[in-house]
Parts: structure tokens; sequence; C-alpha cells
């Protein structure tokens, strides 16, 4: 049974969230296998279907990175080093297995450290084709079979069609929870904060995908029930990026003025906005949302048409979104040393601003002792938007 059962949507969010890993552990000291991962172009489905417990790990802003530093170089991104740091500081001593997909150099370039590091009973690298051609997504196709056997070779049992198809409802119920979530940031002022939102979607990617659904479906209900909506200024702010997994730079824009109604972040809009289709085989629709619907710069894709078709191809997401939602302004708030995303700053800058919006560049280091000194320039670009 779940903690959310005993508390209300927010109180059980704000606990998981707090005590990140809380219910993981609880669910190890019940003879669980919990299997750790980095980034939203993990297959959460295929870790389900095995009766695992798919866990994400996150780093922890206020955590000074020290003993990552040792077996790692500076110049690796903040974020990976901060999750690793905490996995050397025994934060996630209850993880039994570890995966980790091609996604940016950062990671890719670590996995070797971290599987002689954790010294797990289960690692595995997904081998994640840079583009999303037909030829790239057969040879996906082929790596999440061989991830398949893998993974069910060490829970024990083989992970059935029947069982991949179960998972992936429930993926796509929880996905489309979190989309009936951001609904609720639509109205002026929104029902709820971008820092709850940020709050909701890290507690929901640390435990099983059965219990988030409950604890998503108890946080809507909860919020629909408010008679006016938590304070926040006037002005509507969308926040663009790679990972943002702590409420404190989001908090720092609300704090400035602002309402944060809507982003392109992870855990966020990027990986919640596209389903698994249903597929004659399972492992055919899981890979076509994560090589081809998943919009991460880690990602090429052919350019074709003119130059303005290919920017609407690569980000005309984010100009739906900053329509839908009413943003008078964007914030890209990118890591450093993060190349995928930044290496693209220019391209979506000038695609936002070829819409008429406004765009702040923030540079970051996945640190509180950096956040607070961005509050001067955001306060300006809300002044001069306001």
């Amino acid at each position: 049974m779940s903690t959310e059962s005993s508390l209300g949507g927010l109180a059980a969010v704000a606990r998981y969230y707090q005590d990140y890993g809380l219910r993981a552990r609880e669910l190890k000291g019940q003879g669980k296998k919990v299997i750790g991962y980095l980034c939203a172009l993990t297959p959460v489905e295929i870790i389900t279907a095995a009766g695992l417990v798919p866990f994400r790990i996150k780093g922890d802003v206020n955590e000074p990175i020290t003993r990552a530093d040792t077996q790692m170089e500076t110049i690796v991104c903040p974020l990976v080093r901060s999750c690793f740091d905490l996995s050397l500081k025994g934060k996630y001593e209850f993880l039994d297995g570890l995966v980790i997909p091609h996604a940016c150099d950062s990671i890719v370039r670590t996995y070797d450290v971290w599987k002689y590091s954790l010294g797990l009973g289960y690692n595995h690298f997904i081998n994640m084709p840079h583009s999303d051609d037909d030829s790239s997504l057969e040879f996906f196709e082929a790596e999440l079979a061989t991830f398949r056997k893998s993974l069910g070779g060490f829970a024990g049992k083989e992970i059935s069609d029947e069982a991949l198809a179960r998972a992936i409802g429930l993926c796509n119920q929880n996905r489309a929870r979190v989309r009936e979530l951001y609904e609720l940031r639509k109205s002026a002022p929104p029902l709820i904060s971008g820092a709850e939102i940020t709050r909701v979607l890290t507690a929901a990617m640390s435990i099983p995908v059965e219990e988030s659904l409950e604890l998503l479906g108890s946080v809507i209900d909860e919020v629909k029930k408010r008679e006016r909506a938590p304070a926040g200024g006037a002005t509507r702010i969308m926040v663009v990026g790679a990972q943002v997994d702590d409420m404190a730079f989001i908090k720092l824009v609300e704090d400035s003025g602002a309402n944060v109604i809507a982003d392109d972040l992870c855990p966020g809009g990027r990986e919640h906005w596209s389903d698994v289709d249903v597929t004659r085989a399972p492992l055919d629709g899981i890979a076509e949302r994560y090589l081809r619907k998943i919009n991460c710069g880690r990602t090429y894709r052919e350019m074709g048409g003119t130059y303005a078709e290919y920017l609407e191809h690569r980000f005309g997401h984010i100009g739906r979104a900053i329509k839908d939602f009413k943003a008078d302004g964007v914030i890209l708030y990118i890591y450093k040393y993060c190349d995928p995303f930044g290496f693209e700053v220019p391209q979506v800058k000038g695609y936002i601003e070829s819409l008429g919006t406004p765009v702040l560049y923030l540079e970051d280091e996945y640190s509180m002792s950096t956040i607070g000194r961005m509050r001067t320039r955001i306060q300006a670009f809300l002044e001069l938007i306001g």
C-alpha cells in the first residue's frame, strides 16, 4: 500500500519530494527490486513490465559535489555529476540495478564509471541512435529487444508481450494525467503553480507508475477544489531547458513576480506530451515514441524544406505551448556544459523571437549557490515584458 492512501495528494507529494527515494526504500524492504535510471529516454515500460520498480536518479542543488569530482572531470554536466555524487554518498543505496540510455555525452561517457563505482547486480547501456530515420528505428528496436531479454534474465522471468502491453497502457494513462494537470495551468491565474508542478512530477518519478497514477489523480482532485489560485504575478512565463528536478529555480521565477504556466523540460511537458502507440509488437511502439516523439536536443533531425520549416518541425511544440498557455515570455534555462541544449540555443531563441515572444537566456551550474544570482536578470526581464 502506498503512503498516498493515508495522505492527501499534495501532502504525499511533499513527503516524496522532501525524502526522495522514500517509497523505493519501502518497496525494497518488501522484497522488490529497484532499477535506477538516468534520463527520460529510458523506456520505463520495459522495467515496469518486468515487475521491477523504475526509479529516476536525481541530483540535489543543495548538496555540494565532492566525491564525484574525484572520478569525473568537472567539465561533465553538473546535473550528472550531482546524481553520481549522491549515489557515491549512499543516497540511493537501495538500487539493485542501473540503466543508462545513449543520451548526451556526459551520460554516455560516464557509464563505465557508474558501473564500476556502484558495483550493482545489474547494469545495462541502451545504445539509442542519434538519428531518427528508418534504419535508426530498426536498430533501436533491436537494442530494445536486447534490453528486454537482459532485464528479463535479471528479473528471473520472460517479459511477455501481454506484460508490455499492460505497462504501456499504465504509462500512457500516467502521461494523460500529467496533461490533465497541465490544463489547470491555463487559467489566469493558474490553479497550480509552476513550483508545485515541479514538485509533483519529481515525486512521481520516484514511485511505481501504478502509484503515480493514484497520486496524480488525487492531486488533480485536490487542485480542482481550490477556491482561489496560489499567489503569483500576472506575467505568464514558459521555461525551456533540460532536466529541472528541483523547484528552486521555478520558485525563484515565481517569487520574482511571474507565473510559470508551461514548460519544455524533463520532468515536464517534453516527456509527457507523447504516448506509446498500440502496435502488434509492443517494442515497435516503444521504439517509435522514445526515438521520434520526445523532442530532445540529443536527437538529430534531418533538415527538409526551408530553414523556417525546419525550425517549425524542430521547435513547433514550443510555439504551440506558447500559444495554448498564453505565455508572455520564455526563459531558456541551460546548464553549463550541456552541449545538446547549449548548441541549439541560437536556433530555439531565434524561433521563439520570430513568434513575437521575448526570450531570456540563462546558464546555470545546478547549484543553490548560483541560482540566487539570477534574480536581478529575471526581475529585469519581467519588468521589460510586464
